[in-house]
């Protein structure tokens, strides 16, 4: 991916680009896109992300993004990154831009926030994005379930607990 540039999202154009390709993410694998711009500006443009972007462009268009954000697990003793999205353009597939696109949030992640390790979650029926994370050497994570908490458990959490 010699001619290929990545490129932070920092503008509404970009955000644009960034939208357009989470958009098209939502649709291959048969996901709901609940985000309006209006949310997605203000997580990754906003005073204070809650996420960043990532696109890789070449020749102008718009290739494949990450959307991905910090955390911090104990257990690791470190702070890593979560990529909650990566898209790839069907017809870029297969010729390494995913695992650039990871290397560069990586690169980044460590950057911000001295991140030494990666965080993501692949849908049990996308097994072409499985195979594709375990031979750059992703593994399950064994011995725990993934949870959480929409925003009506979230709403009655806080009355409950007022």
């Amino acid at each position: 991916m010699r001619d290929t540039e990545f490129r932070n999202v920092t503008s509404v154009g970009d955000l644009e680009r960034l939208e357009n390709a989470l958009r098209a993410l939502s649709a291959e694998i048969a996901e709901d896109y609940a985000t309006d711009k209006a949310a997605l500006a203000e997580a990754v443009l906003g005073a204070q992300p809650a996420a960043h972007g990532l696109l890789a462009l070449v020749s102008g268009q718009t290739l494949g993004a990450a959307l991905y954000s910090p955390l911090f697990s104990t257990v690791r003793g470190a702070a890593g990154v979560y990529v909650s999205d990566l898209w790839v353009n069907a017809d870029a597939r297969g010729q390494g831009l995913g695992a650039h696109l990871l290397a560069q949030v990586m690169r980044a992640g460590a950057a911000r926030w001295q991140a030494t390790w990666l965080k993501l979650a692949v849908y049990d029926h996308s097994r072409d994005s499985q195979q594709f994370y375990k031979r750059l050497g992703f593994e399950p994570a064994c011995g725990m379930q993934e949870m959480s908490l929409g925003p009506q458990g979230v709403g009655a959490l806080i009355k409950r607990n007022s």
